[in-house]
């Protein structure tokens, strides 16, 4: 005996069918477009790094993390010496570029002296650091609400002096290790050719000294980038005392953040 389909059915299946095929295409766009914005990213680190990284320079990669920067540095033409101590960092750092002849990869943090401290593991990892002052300042501002340092883990730490003596003067250092740059740069008594560190208005007076030291070191011309606009706010390069007013005359306002950079006061070719 014939039976006729059942028509509620053979349309469910079919309404299915065509939520899973949009699904997918919606997946796959979403794909596309995060490829096309990261190209985009890349890009333009690319472009702005090469204004004064040239190929064949050494750079140091100092809180490397997984290696955003030190892929730009390579991309360039660039040596790089990728440092970094959190031990899944160091995994996903060795994974990538581990067989790669123009990158050396430090498992160790960069402090004042060689020996052993103690690092704040975040809940994502580039917010870990070293500095417990720094986590009670973003806990205050309320700047990475929902993120927290609950684990500590002890690990081996050089300085920026044994580094350089080690593998060379770098032309281009960046330093990104959450509020322990005075830290970083107490373990260098030379200038290098230029130096970017991070900055935050809840945490700026660290910033400040930071400026006040590199200058000591000769490095006396300086601009910076806001977030991660990958190109020099100031039209030109200033001084210490007007780097220093500028970062004190920023309002304490958390979506403020970017980075210094530093030239050593014998670099011409600007």
């Amino acid at each position: 005996m014939y039976t006729q389909p059942d028509q509620t059915v053979e349309h469910k299946n079919l309404t299915t069918r065509l939520k899973g095929i949009y699904r997918s295409y919606r997946d796959s766009q979403k794909k596309r477009g995060r490829k096309k914005k990261e190209m985009l990213r890349s890009n333009n680190r690319i472009a702005f790094y090469s204004s004064f990284i040239k190929k064949g320079d050494l750079c140091f990669d100092v809180g490397a993390n997984v290696g955003n920067r030190t892929d730009t540095f390579l991309k360039i033409g660039a040596k790089v010496v990728a440092v970094e101590p959190q031990p899944d960092c160091i995994d996903t750092l060795n994974s990538q570029f581990g067989k790669v002849d123009n990158v050396t990869i430090v498992p160790k943090a960069v402090d004042a002296s060689p020996g052993h401290s103690c690092i704040n593991v975040g809940s994502s990892s580039t917010l870990s650091t070293m500095s417990d002052e720094w986590i009670d300042s973003m806990k205050k501002s309320g700047r990475f609400d929902g993120h927290d340092w609950d684990k500590k883990i002890k690990v081996e730490t050089t300085t920026l002096d044994l580094l350089i003596e080690k593998y060379g003067i770098p032309r281009f250092c960046k330093i990104d290790v959450e509020g322990f740059e005075y830290n970083v740069l107490q373990g260098l008594t030379k200038p290098v050719g230029f130096i970017s560190l991070e900055f935050a208005p809840e945490f700026v007076e660290t910033t400040v000294k930071c400026v006040n030291y590199l200058h000591s070191l000769g490095m006396d011309r300086f601009n910076y980038s806001s977030g991660e606009t990958m190109s020099f706010t100031l039209p030109k390069w200033i001084g210490e005392e007007e780097m220093v007013k500028m970062l004190r005359d920023m309002p304490k306002d958390t979506n403020i953040f970017g980075d210094i950079y530093a030239v050593c006061r014998d670099v011409s070719d600007l």
